[in-house]
């Protein structure tokens, strides 16, 4: 399929686990477009493992007065022929042919306009995300699917308590409310407002860390 665009960075690591390599998968903000996969190799350089490969699905514009990046099973857009949820997992069957995955390990970020889609993959009925990173983005239960589905799941919310794009109240709602469901979630902040701030492959490598160290608490 065409518009099933996505690039990959295969793990650097020079022999494969016995579990097999984790994958990251990542929904950018903005537009979703290629033009992040200069930040996203920087990423993959400074703050991903070397037993990870990643992908970066390509945002499809469907329409040209399309409003929403990331449509999802209940946020679409006009015209669309698949969903995000459909189009990652299709990623992730496509990265499991060339490289052999752990099942564990394979997590899902997004920021900004990328989160909504990040929560809605994560809380499926059925999914192959076992942790996700969301950051600087909103939580809006309406658009997602049930809240129980959490439970066991892991969750990475990163916001900024200035952030004047996407309410801070939106991050702790989601915290609060995913941890009643029985998810593994952990919510930092950090100074100044919407984007990515400071250290920014420093944050992204903790991320992923907890992510993987979470079964273990």
């Amino acid at each position: 399929d065409e518009n099933k665009s996505y690039f990959l960075i295969p793990p650097t690591a020079t022999s494969q686990p016995k579990q097999g390599f984790g994958l990251l998968v990542i929904l950018p903000g903005g537009d979703g477009s290629a033009d992040f996969h200069p930040f996203i190799k920087r990423i993959r350089k400074h703050s991903v493992p070397e037993d990870f490969a990643v992908a970066q699905p390509i945002a499809v514009k469907w329409t040209s007065d399309q409003v929403v990046v990331w449509p999802s099973e209940k946020l679409a857009a006009k015209e669309q022929q698949f969903t995000t949820e459909q189009f990652v997992e299709a990623v992730i069957k496509d990265v499991a042919s060339k490289h052999a995955l752990d099942p564990k390990r394979i997590f899902c970020m997004g920021w900004s306009s990328g989160g909504p889609a990040v929560y809605a993959m994560a809380l499926r009925d059925e999914t192959s995300i076992t942790g996700s990173y969301i950051a600087m983005s909103v939580f809006k239960p309406q658009i997602l699917p049930k809240l129980s589905n959490a439970k066991g799941r892991k969750f990475y919310i990163e916001h900024s308590q200035q952030d004047r794009v996407c309410p801070y109240w939106m991050a702790q709602q989601g915290y609060e409310q995913l941890k009643a469901e029985g998810a593994r979630v952990k919510l930092v902040t950090h100074d100044g407002g919407h984007g990515w701030r400071g250290n920014i492959y420093g944050k992204i490598r903790k991320a992923i860390e907890w992510l993987q160290a979470a079964d273990e608490e």
